[in-house]
């Protein structure tokens, strides 16, 4: 072989280099931009922290309900200090994951010592969305909704910055764990304010309407 017919064919193999290239990334970004489709739609959700009527069959499930998380002082498990909250509200979850200030709603709040005398009472009003979490939809035909579509309410949980009225701040965490719900979400609510953590979400009860909330996926 030549030193010319080296030299083409050197160079023809060397252009298919950059060629595969701009294939391979081609590929790739359609592969990217494809999932990007996937996974870019926003979620607007509605919360509550509901009533439950286990009267009617199904149960019927209303927005306005209560429920409570404890602040648990070691070592003595009988001391500890109780939020009551009431709430409902929406937010806009990015389909890129993450926080929104796209958020309205909010709530009462109301405090008690480890005695259960109350120390404090007011409103409270979410700032922030910090992190949502989808885990499914809820049974089909499983309660009487008399919030949102049945067919849209769902399992997961959501953290949500709030400020209450005595110019504390916080978190509050909605865990819902409804209908269908896989293992590993807790029912409930927990909350912070300023330096207390009240992390232990009360249980909730079969038959007593408290400790109970959930979420609505609008669109």
């Amino acid at each position: 072989m030549s030193v010319f017919e080296r030299r083409s064919t050197m160079r023809s193999r060397a252009g298919w280099i950059p060629r595969a290239a701009f294939l391979l990334l081609t590929a790739l970004l359609g592969t990217t931009i494809g999932l990007g489709v996937v996974h870019a739609e926003a979620q607007h959700v509605r919360w509550d922290i509901v009533h439950l009527d286990f009267t009617t069959v199904p149960p019927t499930v209303s927005e306005g309900g209560e429920a409570y998380a404890y602040a648990r002082n070691a070592p003595t498990p009988a001391t500890f200090l109780k939020i009551k909250l009431t709430g409902s509200g929406t937010f806009v979850s990015p389909g890129s994951g993450g926080t929104s200030g796209a958020v309205t709603g909010g709530g009462t709040w109301q405090t008690f010592n480890s005695a259960g005398v109350p120390t404090g009472s007011g409103t409270y009003w979410v700032t922030r969305l910090a992190n949502w979490q989808f885990a499914n939809y809820q049974t089909p035909g499983s309660l009487n909704d008399n919030i949102g579509d049945q067919s849209r309410a769902a399992n997961g949980n959501a953290v949500l910055l709030i400020q209450y009225s005595d110019g504390s701040s916080g978190i509050l965490g909605i865990g819902c764990h409804g209908p269908g719900a896989p293992n590993g979400i807790v029912e409930g609510v927990i909350a912070t304010k300023d330096y207390v953590t009240y992390w232990d979400a009360e249980a909730p009860v079969a038959g007593v309407d408290k400790d109970r909330t959930i979420f609505h996926v609008e669109k």
